[in-house]
């Protein structure tokens, strides 16, 4: 647990749904007249920057990029996270630590190794939703909003990614069928997350 706040991770291929659920969620809990803060991995800032710049005109080497995501990241906890977290706030993120491993993992980079070096410093997630598609569905969808698969998003290269993100052993992750409409999904989180905030504190 974080402190009095609450750490709300949405992971998953691209084009599984994440900003559309970060949105309905945030909403959701500013109607129950909670405080929350949005925001979004990698960051704006300058390492973050740096790798969406990488993945338009050609990624950098897999030890490069994780080396931009932790220090990406360290800003991130420092100036954002932690603080919130502090306050009591509810904190909602667009990709994790999750995403570092399962995408630089896919690289050959071992996927525990990297969330050791994460979670030493990262506060962990309250609770992870991995929004679960097949990575054909994601392009389909990355292509009816007008964009076009950029160095992160080639197919076969997020079936290794999914495979990843399923992988994953943790007791805060919750998996979802991110195949359905998106207010399915929607409602489905909702439900969880009203039952984990709920729970008594270390349970």
């Amino acid at each position: 647990m974080n402190t009095s706040g609450f750490l709300l991770v949405i992971e998953g291929i691209d084009g599984a749904g994440k900003s559309t659920l970060q949105r309905r969620l945030s909403d959701w809990c500013r109607t129950q007249g909670r405080t929350v803060i949005t925001s979004r991995e990698p960051t704006d800032g300058p390492h973050g920057r740096a790798l969406r710049e990488s993945a338009r005109t050609g990624r950098l080497s897999p030890e490069a990029e994780l080396e931009l995501f932790l220090k990406d990241r360290h800003e991130h906890v420092t100036n954002v996270i932690a603080p919130a977290l502090a306050r009591g706030e509810i904190v909602i993120l667009d990709r994790y630590y999750l995403s570092t491993a399962a995408y630089q993992g896919a690289r050959g980079i071992n996927p525990e190794q990297i969330l050791a070096a994460n979670e030493a410093f990262a506060p962990p997630p309250d609770l992870v939703l991995l929004l679960d598609l097949d990575p054909s569905s994601g392009h389909d969808r990355i292509g009816s909003r007008g964009g076009a698969p950029d160095g992160f998003e080639g197919a076969a290269y997020l079936a290794d990614v999914r495979r990843i993100f399923l992988g994953f052993d943790r007791p805060y992750i919750r998996r979802i069928n991110a195949s359905r409409t998106a207010n399915e999904v929607g409602e489905e989180c909702e439900q969880i997350l009203k039952q984990r905030i709920e729970e008594p504190r270390g349970s």
